[in-house]
């Protein structure tokens, strides 16, 4: 066999099963994407995000994670953190908006989000962030559920609190979900009506969320609360309204809409920026 020939097949199978990209050097920008096949680091310039004061009708949550985020970033201790509940009600603006605070602190905190498709390599994303030592990374996994033939959850309890290296001193997990389990309440009722051994086909679908350190619930908001949303977003946007126009506005687009969150209060706000000629 030539040695152009074992050249090409080389060739092809470097094509079918690129090599891992380089690890980033993690000073171009604060947060990243992880992309495998190939395993890669992607930068992100700028995060969609909103600031912290404007999360309102959130204080414990806010206060607690942001708390927990600092410690962190600073060396200290620290817990995993599922935010759950209610959609729409900022959990994820949270988590990028504490993240924002820290970076604004001069702290070397890096966000790096895994798409819950990708978890099942998430071992191979952890061993390039221990590699990192002077740095301080928030694992992200957004809207994380999992459904009763998924397999990926094993993958991250591991990760969060098991396996012989564990998590790597340098990363903490937080994690979004409209679920308090990661996985639907019928789901859980079926495995203790139909196991053999019901208790333990439950522990094994539920201790998953357990291995969070911090459960932060999030609720739907009251009217005064999505109100108070709307005008904090007109005051950061120097949006000027009368207050009675502006509460008969919001109350009739939240109608329109069937229910009432801090998401319903940014689209309103994003609609009523546009007819007053102001870019958000």
């Amino acid at each position: 066999m030539s040695e152009e020939y074992l050249a090409r097949i080389a060739d092809a199978l470097e094509r079918l099963a690129p090599a891992p990209a380089p690890a980033p050097a993690f000073s171009e920008a604060g947060a990243y994407v992880w992309q495998p096949d190939p395993d890669r680091l992607v930068a992100v310039d700028s995060v969609s995000r909103v600031d912290l004061v404007q999360l309102i009708g959130i204080d414990r949550a806010r206060d607690t994670l942001l708390q927990n985020t600092l410690q962190f970033a600073r060396g200290h201790a620290a817990n995993n953190a599922l935010l759950w509940g209610a959609r729409g009600m900022g959990k994820s603006s949270l988590v990028k908006a504490v993240h924002a605070e820290a970076r604004r602190e001069g702290l070397p905190l890096i966000l790096v989000e895994i798409a819950r498709e990708d978890l099942g390599s998430v071992a191979r994303l952890l061993a390039i962030l221990a590699r990192a030592e002077d740095k301080r990374f928030i694992l992200f996994s957004d809207d994380l559920s999992f459904s009763h033939d998924d397999t990926q959850y094993k993958s991250l309890k591991a990760v969060l609190d098991g396996g012989i290296s564990g998590r790597p001193s340098n990363v903490v997990l937080y994690a979004t979900s409209n679920r308090r389990h990661l996985m639907p309440r019928d789901m859980i009722d079926n495995e203790r009506a139909t196991a053999i051994h019901p208790g333990e086909a439950v522990e094994e679908k539920v201790s998953l969320s357990d291995r969070f350190g911090l459960w932060l619930g999030f609720h739907p908001c009251s009217q005064d609360e999505y109100l108070a949303m709307v005008r904090g977003y007109c005051d950061a946007y120097g949006l000027g309204i009368d207050d009675d126009q502006l509460r008969a506005e919001a109350i009739e687009w939240q109608a329109t809409r069937g229910s009432r969150s801090g998401r319903v209060a940014w689209q309103f706000f994003t609609d009523l920026a546009g007819r007053h000629g102001i870019a958000v």
